[in-house]
This record gives C-alpha cells, structure tokens and sequence, in this order.
C-alpha cells in the first residue's frame, strides 16, 4: 500500500488515498467491536445503492487495525461554500436533497437510534433527574426506521460537476427518526459556530420534507446529550445548556 497521500487526520485516525481505494488507520484506543461495527455498517449501507465507498476489506497495518474502501471523486460541500460564498444557498439545497434521499431508504440490520441515544444518555455526566426526563422525552418521540447518517455535513458530502455525488463517514448510521438526524445536523453547525446556516439548514430541511420545525427541536436536547460524552470541552457548556430539557419553540 502506498501511504504517501493523506487525505485526513483526527486525533484517532488517519486516512490516505492508495490509488483506487482509501485506507482509514485506527489508533490503539479504538476497540476491534467499533471498528468492525463501522465496516459492517458501510457494507449494509452500500447495499441501498446510495453512492457511498465500498468495503474492500478490514485488516491489520503495523499492528493498527484499518478499514480499506473504494475511494470517491467530489469536492467537499464545505470546501465548496468556502471557495464560493455566493452559492451557499444552492449548496445546501443540494445537501437537504442529499440527507432527504439518505432518510428514503430502510436498512432493516441496522442498530436503532433510540438504542444507542438512550445508551449515551445513561454515560452523560448529566444529574439523574435531567436524564430520567431525556430518556423519558426520548421514548415519547415516535419511532421509525429510516436510514439516519448520524454525522451528516457538509465535509462529509463530495460534489462533482456533473451532478453526482458522494456521502462519506457511516460509521454513526443508525435506523431510527430522520428528524433525530436533523437536529444533529442542525447541531452540528451551531458547534462550528454557523448560526445563519444552521437555521437556513432547518428551515429548508423543514420545508422540503414537510416537518414542523418544533418536532426536530425537541430532539436537540436529546442529540445534544448524546454528543456531550464525546468530550471536547469547547463544546461542554452548549451541549450541557442544550441539554437541560428546555422548550425550543
């Protein structure tokens, strides 16, 4: 394998181009069940057509384990909007009608939302009184078993010139409800501190798939929970704020 292009780096993880595939290297700290679990989900996602990489196989690379995939051509939705400002609204309407075609498809196989967000509800630093009412919010919400990408934004959305594109990073999907899946979205960006587009985000995502924008906001303090345990303390206090079961609309 030729190692010789990064393509990215996490703090957990490193990926390169090697010709035709990419190689996503794992850090020690990543358990073999994570690991395996996010190429199983990739090769159940592949299966509903949606244009995403292709499981080429899971190995080991100096003693790290690392998922080999199909690599795919496209510009990034937020490498786009930032060499063209002028074409943001167009480039979200073309990532809204992306997440919207993701939310079309059923993967029966796949773990359930409601599972894992009550899992990570339970592993909040959050007093027992706020999680009783989350998990409580929760089992409230209705549920479905729509394909929800879990991490979808624009850095993991490829464009192409000819109208094609890409959905990259399934290591999150779940089946579940697409309106889970846009407020973690729409969370996403207030994390990058994209105020304007969050709410562009929501009110197009509301429009085009018919929601009542009240309905995804009373999972934000459920998303927001569950994105709390993964630790970054520039995020803490909006996450913990978010979380408090406040009234979004």
């Amino acid at each position: 394998m030729n190692f010789d292009q990064m393509i990215a780096e996490r703090s957990s993880k490193k990926i390169y181009r090697d010709g035709n595939n990419v190689v996503k290297i794992f850090d020690e700290k990543f358990s073999k069940s994570d690991i395996l679990n996010e190429a199983l989900n990739l090769a159940r996602v592949e299966e509903t057509g949606l244009p995403t990489p292709k499981v080429v196989e899971v190995t080991k690379i100096d003693g790290k384990w690392a998922i080999v995939m199909t690599f795919l051509q496209g510009e990034t939705i937020t490498n786009l909007i930032s060499k063209n400002p002028e074409k943001t609204d167009e480039y979200l309407e073309k990532f809204v009608d992306i997440q919207l075609e993701i939310h079309n498809h059923k993967v029966p196989l796949l773990n359930k939302l409601k599972d894992k967000m009550n899992t990570k509800i339970s592993q909040t630093d959050l007093d027992a009184t706020t999680r009783y009412e989350l998990h409580t919010r929760l089992e409230s919400m209705p549920k479905h078993k729509k394909l929800c990408h879990g991490d979808f934004n624009p850095s993991n959305v490829l464009l192409n010139d000819d109208g094609s594109y890409g959905i990259l990073d399934w290591s999150h999907a779940t089946q579940g409800n697409a309106s889970a899946d846009a407020a973690r979205t729409y969370l996403l960006f207030h994390l990058k501190g994209q105020i304007d587009l969050a709410e562009k985000y929501l009110d197009l995502f509301c429009q085009k798939s018919d929601t009542a924008k009240q309905y995804v906001q009373k999972w934000l303090p459920i998303v927001a929970a569950s994105q709390s345990i993964k630790g970054k303390p520039e995020e803490k206090d909006l996450l913990i704020k978010w979380a408090s079961v406040v009234e979004y609309e």
